[in-house]
């Protein structure tokens, strides 16, 4: 499975915006924006911002997609 890739965040004032190629996936704030800021300095940042937009594929879609029930 690709690493998530495309994902790039701003801060803005007391919000973080995350784009998903340029498109704004999200906006985060408060506590969720704090919590955020702190969790991209130990981790994979791609990963983390996929998971908070949801975009990010579960592995399988390509299998599903050759299932003879979702044959078209």
């Amino acid at each position: 499975m690709p690493a998530p890739s495309g994902f790039d965040f701003v801060v803005r004032g007391d919000d973080v915006v995350i784009r998903h190629h340029g498109v704004t996936a999200t906006v985060l704030r408060g506590a969720r924006a704090r919590d955020f800021l702190t969790e991209i300095e130990s981790g994979d940042t791609q990963l983390l911002m996929a998971r908070l937009t949801g975009n990010y594929r579960r592995g399988n879609e390509r299998t599903a997609r050759q299932h003879p029930r979702n044959a078209r």
